[in-house]
């Protein structure tokens, strides 16, 4: 059965994509869906002067904004709707799993099912809400102050009205974009908010490509130099791609029964990716520091000036921007820390050892019940260290060298591990429609042939 579907999933080709007319409904409306988030993009907040914030992001280059900038698709420095980005929704969807695993209460309502999961995503959403309001109450302070600092205004009318006002329409923007992820998951090709995050780094590729390819025009940049960072992207994304198909396949036998053929068992492999988190860690770790950053960020300058509070805050923002030494300690430790963890909220040994025990699955030399849990355990703590110490490399090497190297390329290894992963997931899923598709043909075609029999 698995050869045949192997045989039939490479044997999918464009004229088949043709006829699976439920496919490009998918594909058109996840198409639609991310129009829309690239034209929110440019949606200002109400009371914004455009012309004044666009010499006011000019001015404020560098530093952990443009890294959100780059996950926002550049909406954070139009200070669009949608400026936040879909952030706040994934930092809330981590404190929520976390308090499930520490809360007996949460951990009760997650086993209850379906209606245990809407319940949890409710939570969620009130979450994102409570930090959409902090954050986008602080960027609107910060706002205002920011360029009178600089000597600009970038804020037409500055007080509490614009600033109920810019927090109101950050909430809608957010949830609005929480609400077209689960509408690209659901009606679309799926990772929703995957893609969403991969759209706004997409966004900003051409630009990157034209400023380094500049630089190799203009002499600020050694040839030698830019035919490396094209040599080594190329390299990173094919290593990206290797390490995201690798498994530990883990054999699994069967007890023994009769058949037309004889006496027969039945073996079968249960994989084990490497990457079992995939993109999660990363976007998690990157999340949790970004909320903090950015309103440390924005508040100290709004209380530039203002006493020992402010030196603060530039003192941590010094310490904490985005390239420094500390950061990328915190950001490792974050991408570790989440590998594990959502290792551990994908796959549960113990109850893969139950369902195995139920149906008379075994893996050879390995006795079933707790020796298989603590088999099953024992492989995928060895593998995910693997895993974690891979996403650690990649999201932190290429950054260290641009960083040491001063090389103008700012899509770094965060960006890049983001964009192949959720391209090879929806390719994945593109093939499973497509290879649905043809099972259905097949199906329709042996009822009509056993209908003419009758």
């Amino acid at each position: 059965m698995a050869s045949a579907a192997d045989s039939m999933a490479s044997g999918l080709n464009l004229s088949k994509f043709g006829q699976a007319t439920e496919l490009k409904k998918r594909l058109w409306f996840t198409l639609g869906a991310l129009i829309i988030f690239r034209m929110l993009s440019y949606v200002p907040l109400p009371g914004v002067d455009p012309t004044q914030l666009g010499l006011l992001a000019q001015r404020t280059q560098g530093g952990v904004l443009d890294f959100f900038n780059t996950f926002s698709g550049g909406a954070l420095e139009r200070m669009s709707v949608i400026a936040l980005g879909v952030m706040p929704y994934i930092t809330a969807s981590i404190v929520v799993q976390l308090a499930t695993s520490l809360s007996p209460q949460l951990a009760a309502i997650k086993k209850e099912g379906e209606s245990g999961r809407k319940k949890l995503n409710q939570y969620t959403r009130y979450g994102t809400v409570a930090l959409t309001a902090v954050q986008g109450w602080v960027i609107a302070v910060g706002l205002e102050t920011l360029g009178a600092n600089q000597g600009l205004a970038p804020v037409v009318e500055p007080g509490l009205l614009f600033r109920v006002a810019a927090v109101i329409s950050l909430i809608g923007g957010t949830m609005f974009l929480m609400w077209l992820g689960e509408q690209i998951t659901s009606r679309g090709v799926g990772n929703g908010i995957s893609l969403i995050i991969m759209a706004g780094i997409v966004a900003h590729l051409p630009t990157t490509l034209v400023q380094l390819f500049e630089g190799g025009r203009t002499g600020s940049m050694n040839p030698v130099t830019l035919v490396a960072v094209i040599v080594a992207v190329a390299g990173l994304i094919l290593f990206i791609c290797f390490m995201e198909r690798a498994q530990r396949r883990i054999l699994i036998q069967y007890p023994k029964r009769q058949t037309q053929r004889g006496v027969q068992s039945e073996r079968t492999h249960l994989p084990l990716k490497i990457n079992t988190a995939g993109v999660i860690p990363p976007i998690f770790a990157s999340s949790l520091l970004l909320m903090p950053l950015t309103v440390s960020q924005f508040a100290g300058q709004a209380q530039a000036g203002e006493g020992w509070g402010s030196d603060l805050i530039i003192s941590l923002n010094q310490y904490l921007q985005h390239g420094s030494p500390i950061y990328m300690a915190l950001y490792a430790a974050g991408i570790i820390f989440f590998s594990f963890f959502y290792t551990a909220v994908v796959f549960n040994p113990e109850e893969t050892a139950d369902n195995l025990k139920r149906y008379g699955g075994f893996i050879p030399g390995i006795r079933p019940g707790k020796n298989t849990e603590a088999y099953f355990d024992y492989v995928l703590t060895r593998i995910t260290v693997i895993g974690a110490a891979y996403l650690t490399i990649i999201c932190l090497l290429p950054e260290y060298l641009v960083s040491a190297l001063s090389i103008p390329f700012y899509l770094g290894g965060t960006s890049l591990l983001i964009v192949v992963n959720v391209t090879m997931d929806t390719v994945t899923q593109i093939q499973s429609h497509l290879l649905a598709h043809q099972y259905g043909d097949l199906i329709k075609k042996a009822k009509l042939k056993g209908g003419r029999l009758r």
